[in-house]
């Protein structure tokens, strides 16, 4: 079969591996399970409750969600057998986890009873056959931790699944937090997430109505927001009958290797440790979630609060810098302490010449703006600001080759949560356009607050509130306790 990414193999120079961790194993889940579906209150056009005992013991929706047995989708026709290594960029500990998408979708009569998980299997088979990679498997080189992909065309996990219930009787969560998420994403099962594992996976549940729900996690050493949102725009174009995706998937990886020698040629504060902290990170039993709905209006009242220098600051960096700022007042750490603001910057247009349209691997960097508690809670929003714009501004094509560079001398560490507030926008990864044939999704977007570092990371994901004006959603996760006091803070700026 011809080369059909474009980017030279590389499995003849590549040494034997040893030491492979426990393979992944699909375990099938028990099927039937009653779900107590735990409701939430109307949504205003500003905040909607989370996840605590008090706030989810109003409504019960009881149904049932059967779940076929996983299945591995492979590529539909033979594709490569290769080794392909990650970039260093690709290759942190810190995108060793998957990340989670969430698409809800009506009733189409004009689909009839099509299976939508009939479609979107066969759409995933055909996608592959382009993006094979992905249906591969990740080793680890030890003891250099360094990551490559085993082009086997194991295939990624997929589970088909029923609920009793409908759309219109959840649509009081269609809204993140999602209190009944387990039940429609699949759990993985596995020793390890990255390593031997598959690098993908889809739930689709029917619902009595006929809509359904799609559910997608992706290991995020493979690729990027931007990448995750290509590869589904291509499904999605597959599933719609096209012979082949408009972008066709660029690898090279090579792009983003570590240069030899490599030379650190930037401060990287978002990967180091800077003197003792006694500020912990907030651990999931003592976390709430809301989120946040920022439309118009509310970004008009925002800005009121920005100084004349800053009128031209960006959407996502006015919002920053309001979220890190009441953070920090709600949470009281100690006034000496160092707070990081650390943002996800997509560097594609950074580079000369640019990036190759269709490239699909990581290509962000992690800029870190710092200030002491004291000073982010007293100073006025235009400070905080300032520190927003200039982190975001610093970076250039030379940092993300230092980033890169560090990765490869100090051993692929991960990016500091300790006092940190990460934040990335995902509002223009059109994931609310995917359409496998059904129309556009209802809802779309990241389900929960970052489970590995509750209430650390934010996604800005695109939305609409009641009105059907357009905007910003948030979720926002932090101690019991602080929630009510981020809540008046952010009211306040807000009148």
């Amino acid at each position: 079969m011809a080369e059909i990414m474009h980017s030279p193999p590389i499995c003849s120079t590549l040494p034997v591996f040893s030491g492979f961790r426990p393979a992944f194993m699909l375990r099938q889940k028990p099927v039937g399970r009653t779900t107590s579906c735990l409701g939430v209150q109307n949504p205003s056009t500003l905040t909607f409750p989370g996840l605590s005992e008090a706030e989810l013991s109003t409504t019960s929706l009881p149904f049932k969600v059967r779940k076929n047995a996983p299945e591995l989708i492979a590529p539909a026709t033979p594709t490569p057998r290769e080794l392909k290594l990650l970039s260093d960029i690709d290759d942190q500990e810190g995108f060793r986890n998957l990340n989670s998408i969430i698409l809800l979708y009506p009733k189409n009569s004009k689909m009839g009873k099509t299976n939508p998980a009939s479609v979107i299997r066969e759409a995933l088979a055909k996608v592959l056959v382009y993006y094979y990679p992905l249906a591969g498997r990740i080793k680890e080189f030890v003891p250099a931790r360094k990551l490559v992909v085993d082009c086997n065309a194991k295939g990624v996990a997929f589970v088909e699944a029923d609920a009793n219930v409908t759309l219109e009787k959840v649509r009081m969560i269609l809204h993140p937090p999602f209190p009944c998420l387990g039940e429609f994403v699949y759990d993985f099962d596995g020793p390890n997430v990255t390593i031997d594992s598959p690098l993908m996976y889809f739930q689709v549940t029917r619902l009595l109505c006929e809509g359904f729900v799609v559910t997608f996690k992706i290991n995020h050493v493979m690729c990027d927001g931007q990448g995750a949102a290509q590869f589904l725009m291509a499904m999605t174009e597959m599933a719609q009958g096209a012979l082949a995706p408009s972008i066709l998937p660029i690898w090279q990886r090579e792009l983003l290797y570590a240069r030899n020698p490599p030379r650190v040629t930037y401060p990287h504060p978002e990967y180091d440790q800077l003197g003792a902290t006694k500020h912990k990170n907030i651990t999931k039993n003592e976390m709430t979630q809301k989120s946040f709905f920022f439309g118009p209006v509310e970004m008009t009242a925002l800005r009121r609060a920005v100084p004349g220098t800053f009128k031209s600051c960006t959407t996502f960096e006015v919002l920053t810098a309001c979220l890190w700022r009441c953070r920090t007042i709600a949470l009281q750490p100690n006034p000496e302490e160092v707070m990081r603001l650390m943002m996800f910057v997509n560097t594609r247009a950074k580079f000369r010449p640019r990036f190759p349209k269709g490239y699909y691997g990581n290509c962000i960097v992690i800029p870190c703006a710092i200030s002491t508690a004291e000073d982010l809670c007293n100073k006025p929003l235009g400070y905080a600001l300032e520190l927003v714009k200039k982190a975001k501004d610093s970076v250039t094509e030379e940092y993300v080759r230092s980033t890169a560079d560090l990765m490869s001398i100090k051993g692929r560490p991960h990016y500091i949560t300790t006092s940190s507030y990460i934040v990335s926008d995902h509002t223009r990864f059109r994931f609310n356009k995917l359409n496998f044939g059904w129309g556009e999704p209802i809802y779309s977007g990241y389900p929960i607050d970052d489970i590995q570092f509750p209430g650390v990371y934010n996604d800005y994901m695109y939305s609409t509130n009641d009105k059907g004006e357009p905007g910003i959603e948030v979720i926002i996760g932090m101690p019991i306790p602080s929630m009510e006091k981020f809540v008046k803070e952010l009211n306040i700026m807000l009148k």
